[in-house]
């Protein structure tokens, strides 16, 4: 069976100092760690440790091949967005990651698939990239759940969006630069309660900003299984019933009604929301995603998934149909 991991991410072995070639700004980079790690540093300060597996791509596909999965989407970590930088700058960065996706990809054409990252502080910038992205191989586009605390609905954006739309580019939406983050710094929260809130605010952002409406041929997905956004569409739905005057102010149309029209992965690390999650949105809707290589995500690519009992045909639409239809991709170039 063709399994197709629509959520992972992956840097260059080794990234440029930019903060020094730009004059400003903490941008990452790496410096040797021990025995097959790397230390992510944001200018002076550590950030994160990264494994090998990071950016090894023959290890990758290894590790893979341990959960009889042969294909990997790939896009930056989104630390690495650079949405503050000078809109030059940041175009210049994603231009460096994307070209090394862009090899990537064309070394291994049957195990990788890859997602750019733009300037999306600057719309035309990024429209720009998106096209070259495209040209080079690249299937979509990942952004992040806001734009410099920016939402996605602001007008600035919509060219793009409309862009991806056009040019038939998907969209993964990650959360990122989380709401609340200072006030909530101990126990992970910004991880755990904030990543899901951050992408609730998008979808949210989309769908009453009337993106989706507008834009009804955009393939967005939403990563983490969509966040809280529908496990608190009840509520969701609500508000917007009770104070349309607040809600529904740019989109008359109920958010219910955009269920299933977009994509979300399955990270959801439990079985019964995964199962709720597929009653809401259907099984062609419903992506495998793990988040590799980082410890919050599903390491074991979907085994909890092979053991729920589903259908063979749900479950292939999990493991390779549904990001085969977000993708635009044909099965055949993969077997």
């Amino acid at each position: 069976m063709l399994k197709i991991d629509s959520h992972t991410h992956i840097l260059p072995g080794q990234l440029p100092r930019w903060t020094e070639k730009f004059g400003y700004g903490n941008f990452i980079h790496l410096e040797p760690g021990r025995p097959g790690f790397a230390r992510m540093m944001q200018g002076d300060r550590f950030f994160r440790e990264i494994a090998s597996n990071c950016w090894d791509e023959t290890e990758r596909i290894e590790e893979y091949a341990q959960f009889n999965t042969q294909v990997q989407v790939v896009c930056t970590i989104p630390v690495m967005f650079s949405y503050n930088a000078k809109p030059h700058d940041a175009l210049e960065i994603g231009q460096f990651l994307n070209d090394h996706l862009s090899e990537l990809v064309a070394r291994h054409p049957r195990h990788y698939v890859a997602l750019a990252t733009v300037p999306m502080q600057d719309s035309d910038l990024a429209i720009q990239e998106l096209k070259r992205a495209k040209a080079n191989g690249h299937v979509g586009v990942q952004i992040g759940s806001n734009i410099n605390g920016l939402n996605l609905s602001e007008p600035q954006f919509f060219p793009f969006f409309k862009a991806c739309a056009d040019e038939g580019m998907a969209v993964m939406i990650h959360p990122w630069n989380m709401m609340g983050k200072q006030e909530m710094e101990k126990y992970w929260l910004p991880w755990l309660v904030g990543m899901p809130a951050e992408t609730s605010r998008a979808a949210c952002s989309l769908i009453f900003g009337g993106v989706l409406e507008r834009l009804p041929h955009l393939r967005v997905m939403l990563s983490h299984a969509g966040g809280s956004f529908l496990t608190t569409l009840g509520r969701v739905e609500h508000g917007f019933n009770c104070r349309p005057d607040l809600v529904a102010i740019d989109n008359p149309v109920n958010p219910r009604e955009y269920v299933g029209k977009f994509w979300v992965d399955s990270i959801t690390h439990d079985a019964d929301l995964l199962r709720y999650i597929l009653a809401l949105q259907g099984s062609k809707r419903v992506c495998l995603g793990t988040d590799y290589p980082f410890p919050l995500g599903d390491l074991e690519v979907g085994a909890f998934i092979e053991e729920m009992g589903l259908a063979p045909e749900v479950v292939d639409d999990l493991f390779a149909g549904a990001a085969l239809e977000w993708l635009d991709l044909d099965r055949k170039q993969f077997v």
